[in-house]
């Protein structure tokens, strides 16, 4: 066998699994030189890439690729990060196991990294960050599992309880809830209280975060309905302005853009693709109902809205929804990259001077 350190041009496919990976090099003609598997931690890299001349290595998205990622691009190698959801050769392979995904990891590495779909990790300290907004997010979702709970089994002994803030439910329904239920329910309170204060606790770290640490969400907080949480979580996610030539891509990189199957004459109409972070999609979508809703304030985005749930139909509003969330992140991303001061009726003002010309 070649001496692998002296050989130029190898391509390295890394399938990462949690206690062990599987790897496969292969050469500039595409020959397997050596296979095998080493330890999913720190030191199993080390020991097999530190001191290696630098190679292509092909990796997909999952829970140990971020940190993995970073440490072999700290040996100088070049590092692909493949998009799991794009390469249906791999998830939808019959015959699919660790050994021949990373084969096919490293042949399309080695032809045509595109294929791959790559993307971009962020770093350990944005990472961080991110798991702070992450958490808050656990929290919540934990505490309105419970709630829910806590309604459908009062619900199911014939007791409605009365609506009110997720905050303030423990000290609302504590005397609402029937009798015979008090000893199983009440501890169920006191936890919705206690993850209350924690989300609360976690909301003033993110404020601190977002002030001391990324000023640029003040610009995106401009607008009404974007707060700390929404505005820093836009920043994480997509990592620095310049990433997008144009802001109208960013609604397309969240999946706020329809789907399209477009096959002769034939080109249905479709749902959104739903690419892309999941959380920041539902944060903007959230701040789209306040825009539109009964407390919004007068801008073009809400007029935009307005005029599409104003055609009527089944879906009109839903459309309004999806369209002014995906109309808001590319305002956004325009606002972060020019720095430019936010005028709510910008459009419409100037829509109202050309009329008159």
């Amino acid at each position: 066998m070649k001496q692998l350190s002296k050989v130029v041009g190898l391509t390295v496919g890394l399938d990462l699994g949690d206690r062990f990976s599987r790897f496969v090099i292969l050469d500039a003609e595409g020959r397997i030189l050596q296979e095998g598997r080493l330890g999913t931690d720190e030191a199993g890299l080390s020991r097999f890439f530190c001191d290696r001349a630098p190679m292509r290595i092909a990796i997909e998205t999952g829970t140990h690729s971020p940190w993995v990622s970073r440490q072999l691009a700290e040996y100088g190698h070049n590092v692909l990060v493949a998009n799991s959801r794009k390469l249906r050769l791999i998830y939808e392979n019959p015959n699919k196991d660790d050994r021949v995904d990373a084969r096919y990891l490293a042949r399309l590495a080695r032809f045509e990294p595109a294929l791959l779909s790559p993307v971009e990790h962020r770093d350990a300290s944005s990472q961080k960050d991110m798991a702070l907004l992450r958490s808050r997010d656990a929290l919540v979702a934990a505490r309105t599992l419970l709630v829910n709970h806590v309604r459908g089994v009062s619900k199911s002994f014939g007791k409605r309880l009365p609506a009110c803030s997720t905050s303030c439910f423990p000290g609302s329904v504590l005397k609402q809830i029937p009798q015979l239920l008090e000893p199983v329910l009440c501890p169920l309170l006191e936890q919705i209280d206690s993850l209350s204060k924690q989300i609360k606790k976690l909301d003033r770290q993110i404020q601190t975060l977002a002030d001391a640490n990324y000023p640029q969400t003040r610009l995106l907080r401009q607008v009404k309905g974007i707060g700390p949480i929404t505005s820093l979580t836009f920043i994480l996610t997509l990592g620095h302005p310049q990433r997008f030539a144009k802001s109208r891509t960013v609604g397309a990189y969240l999946g706020l853009v329809p789907g399209r199957k477009q096959s002769g004459h034939s080109d249905p109409q479709r749902r959104i693709t739903k690419q892309g972070d999941s959380g920041l999609r539902r944060l903007l979508v959230n701040a789209a109902h306040y825009i539109l809703g009964p407390f919004g304030p007068d801008c073009d985005l809400r007029r935009f809205g307005w005029k599409i749930s104003s055609r009527g139909g089944k879906l009109a509003k839903k459309k309004a929804i999806i369209a002014v969330s995906r109309k808001l992140s590319v305002l956004l991303h325009h606002l972060w990259r020019t720095g430019e001061i936010y005028q709510p009726l910008h459009r419409s003002i100037r829509n109202s001077k050309a009329a008159v010309a």
